[in-house]
């Protein structure tokens, strides 16, 4: 069962063990075997697949880009990394919006201690920001799933980390995709920014993370973060980070209560499930096709 993350929380243990979550490989998008035999092992394979959708406005795009800086480095996260069997992760960053809007920023790299993290995030502080038109996290998980076709690398977990602040609006059903991604053994987790803001857009939805959890995230293990406001971001990320360098499972829960922040969980809210095209509706309403 999917969960849910307080972000405002901290990580109770980091000395836990590994989950490893491995599944038979054949995705529908593309269909091709993991080569284990030749990719140079490494704990984790994890896509970082960031919104950078028009309803973010250029502050929060800002916040956001520091956030993941900020993470990359710090002490929890390379103390997760460094935990590991084999003590490194590789990472890829990516940005999108529209179905024909995604970016890989920076491909495949191994972050294996301080000096890698630091070169990691210089980069990614100095890859300009930028915005575009429409929100389809089908078209991102599509773009993701790909990249760890013939990367080099070879892993027992393959995770997609997966933030907006939106539902799909544009491409493919985010269902039917997120269906797809999972057949190959990709975990998928989200970040959904439910951000505070004087009034709300006409494409909000107003329970992204009930959105996020029936929709988008899926696989052993998966898990989101909601963030409530641009200052929680930060904690956010590196919560999520050690989370899922760690491979914590969702038998026991790794972040303690946080107070009036903290969501319940999926068994807690009940059976109700979110409407999976709701962002596509909203779209058509509003204009017209």
């Amino acid at each position: 069962m999917a969960r849910t993350a307080d972000s405002s929380g901290r990580l109770a243990r980091t000395g836990r063990r590994v989950l490893i979550a491995s599944a038979p490989i054949l995705l529908g998008i593309a269909a091709q075997g993991r080569a284990a035999e030749t990719g140079a092992p490494v704990d984790l394979e994890l896509v970082l697949a960031v919104d950078i959708s028009y309803s973010m406005d250029a502050d929060e795009q800002q916040v956001q880009r520091e956030g993941y800086v900020s993470a990359i480095v710090s002490k929890p996260v390379l103390d997760a990394i460094s935990l590991g069997p084999l003590g490194r992760i590789a990472v890829s960053y990516v940005e999108w919006a529209g179905a024909d809007e995604q970016r890989t920023v920076i491909p495949w790299t191994v972050i294996d201690g301080p000096s890698s993290a630091r070169a990691f995030a210089d980069r990614l502080a100095a890859a300009p920001l930028r915005r575009a038109y429409r929100t389809s996290i089908s078209g991102a998980l599509i773009h993701s799933a790909r990249l760890f076709e013939g990367n080099g690398f070879a892993s027992a977990r393959q995770v997609i980390d997966v933030s907006g602040d939106g539902p799909n609006n544009q491409g493919e059903t985010v269902e039917q995709v997120r269906d797809e991604v999972l057949e190959r053994g990709v975990v998928i987790n989200g970040l959904p920014l439910m951000l505070k803001r004087p009034s709300f857009s006409m494409m909000d939805v107003g329970d992204l993370d009930v959105y996020y959890r029936d929709c988008v995230i899926g696989g052993p293990g998966a898990f989101m973060v909601p963030v409530r406001s641009v200052d929680q971001f930060p904690a956010a990320v590196r919560t999520k980070l050690v989370l899922e360098i760690a491979g914590l499972g969702p038998e026991a829960p790794a972040i303690p209560p946080g107070g009036t922040d903290a969501l319940p969980t999926a068994a807690e809210r009940g059976p109700s499930k979110a409407d999976c095209t709701s962002g596509e509706q909203l779209w058509r309403d509003r204009f017209g096709n």
